[in-house]
């Protein structure tokens, strides 16, 4: 956004921030709060905080440092607000999704950094990982809370932990914890409960598929192609004593569990549907796809309790020799597979998230350390980017109104 670009919304950002803002405390909180947003959507290569400064007219590096990095401002109600009127502003809502993304760095200070894998690097690299729950209807997305993940390393420097202002007792928790509470978040703000969608990172995790069951909450999450199924519903099998004598047998089941890889290939041809989810810039965008109840197999052989039926949905384009993809999905029977595929596939969404949050609005260009500051600047730069968004739907809008 150019000068001139930010001159004519002036208003509306104006009356964006100021309903956003209320909660930071003091005036001038508030304006530097406004400012550092409109330092966010200014253009430019870097929005770390001393070229963020020099492109505003009364930027003051010294005072936006000590806003981001030190004024102790909650962000949750700030996050709150923004959910809040995002939800009524994005409709129809039609999913959550739930993902993590990267943010590479030098050295080792800042706050939950350390040499893990990143989807963003696409291997093992020095940076921190936070996880995100997005609301996403049809045609937009915008990111409504955020977690740093702490590797346990972290966890127990507790020396380290306090440099970084990380709060004391703070637990180890796994991503799918962290997303599950984020979820959590959400549901206490009492926003609409939303279909859960993940990638196999979460999906595989029994865990985290019972703690969305567990809050009622319906899903389409990946799982890998070794996952273990039954076909059909199965439980363990009581063996009989053999008058008293000798140690008891263990319950077993009268079949083994096969690969969902395995499974796919043995289904009929009339099983396979061409299903097309949505109309591409480069045409319909279509594969092909199956669906069929099957019941996950985690701890079968650990006496752990049968999990409930659920969906699978694999899909297997005709150009290549084996499936590509696979889903569970606890959605209800009966659905029809056109919407479990518009579903599953809807998660792409928060990959252009990302790139328009890291390549134009900075939020991976955050250079403190601290914990209070990362989270400030992650919660700031979500205000610009669902600024942002607004002012597309706004300008569709209005474009639509000419050509009536």
């Amino acid at each position: 956004m150019n000068s001139r670009q930010m001159e004519a919304c002036a208003d509306r950002l104006e009356e964006f921030l100021s309903k956003l803002l209320r909660h930071v405390g003091r005036s001038e909180r508030r304006h530097h709060g406004a400012l550092y947003v409109q330092g966010l959507l200014l253009d430019g290569e870097r929005k770390s905080i001393e070229p963020l400064a020099q492109r505003l007219p009364d930027g003051n590096v010294q005072a936006l440092q000590q806003f981001v990095g030190q004024s102790p401002w909650a962000w949750e109600p700030v996050r709150r607000l923004l959910a809040e009127q995002m939800e009524e502003e994005l409709l129809p809502a039609a999913a959550w999704i739930v993902d993590d993304t990267g943010f590479p760095k030098q050295g080792h200070e800042s706050v939950g950094v350390a040499r893990q894998y990143s989807g963003t690097l696409g291997k093992v690299g020095n940076c921190q990982v936070a996880v995100a729950v997005h609301l996403a209807t049809e045609e937009e997305s915008v990111p409504l809370d955020w977690a740093l993940y702490l590797p346990q390393a972290w966890i127990e420097d507790r020396e380290r932990c306090e440099k970084a202002g990380i709060p004391k007792d703070t637990p180890f928790r796994a991503k799918g914890e962290l997303a599950l509470e984020l979820i959590d978040h959400l549901l206490e703000w009492d926003l609409k409960a939303q279909p859960v969608l993940a990638d196999a990172g979460y999906g595989n995790s029994a865990e985290f598929r019972q703690g969305l069951a567990d809050r009622h909450l319906l899903y389409v999450v990946g799982v890998e192609s070794n996952t273990a199924v039954w076909d059909r519903p199965t439980q363990r099998v009581q063996p009989r004593r053999r008058g008293g004598r000798g140690r008891p047998r263990r319950p077993y089941y009268r079949s083994e569990p096969q690969a969902v890889s395995q499974l796919a290939i043995t289904l009929p041809p009339d099983r396979w549907r061409t299903v097309t989810w949505r109309q591409g810039v480069r045409g319909p965008q279509q594969s092909r796809f199956a669906a069929c109840r099957v019941q996950p197999a985690h701890g079968h052989a650990h006496d752990q309790p049968e999990l409930p039926l659920v969906w699978l949905l694999i899909e297997w384009p005709r150009e290549v020799e084996a499936p590509s993809k696979y889903w569970f999905s606890n959605l209800p029977e009966g659905l029809s597979l056109r919407r479990l595929v518009q579903l599953a596939k809807l998660r792409w969404r928060v990959e252009q998230n990302y790139q328009q949050l890291k390549e134009e609005l900075g939020l991976d260009h955050y250079e403190g350390r601290g914990w209070q500051g990362w989270h400030h600047h992650v919660t700031l730069v979500c205000m610009a980017y669902a600024f942002l968004l607004l002012e597309r739907q706004r300008n569709k809008k209005n474009s639509a109104s000419d050509l009536a």
